[in-house]
């Protein structure tokens, strides 16, 4: 793992880089703090940067990788946000929310009756906070349902 941690370390340092070059170019507004609007971008880059010469001077020994088994819920935890993403707009915030912390629940702690309970409770509780305490127009349900 050495070659490919210093391989990843000299691709990070070079899209690093490449990323304070273009933050560099960011135009200051007329009206700007004094640090002005490209210090964050810029110190990012640093530090992306700091992280990957470390990761070329100093790589870490062999990963132990675990079972396959934990590669599956992996899977299906990405699978099952990106279809959350996709589902919010067609189906309010409540119905997938739900349903996604609900099986995410199940994959921390297989107890079918909490990890439900824990999906529902959630979804409420980040609805509530979101909208009446955030400010957020959320819509709970699809648009047809009232």
């Amino acid at each position: 793992m050495r070659v490919s941690d210093r391989i990843f370390g000299a691709v990070v340092v070079v899209g690093s880089l490449g990323y304070v070059a273009a933050a560099s170019q960011i135009a200051a507004p007329f009206f700007s703090d004094p640090m002005g609007s490209r210090a964050f971008p810029m110190l990012v880059g640093t530090v992306a940067a700091i992280c990957g010469a470390m990761m070329i001077l100093r790589p870490d020994g062999e990963p132990d990788w675990p079972p396959g088994r934990a590669f599956g819920a992996l899977l299906l935890a990405t699978a099952l946000l990106v279809g959350y993403a996709y589902a919010l707009r067609p189906l309010g915030f409540l119905i997938p929310t739900a349903i996604v912390a609900g099986v995410l629940s199940w994959q921390i702690a297989p107890n079918p009756k909490a990890a439900a309970l824990t999906g529902v409770g959630l979804s409420a509780g980040l609805f509530l906070v979101f909208r009446y305490v955030l400010g957020l127009s959320l819509l709970g349900f699809p648009r047809g349902w009232f």
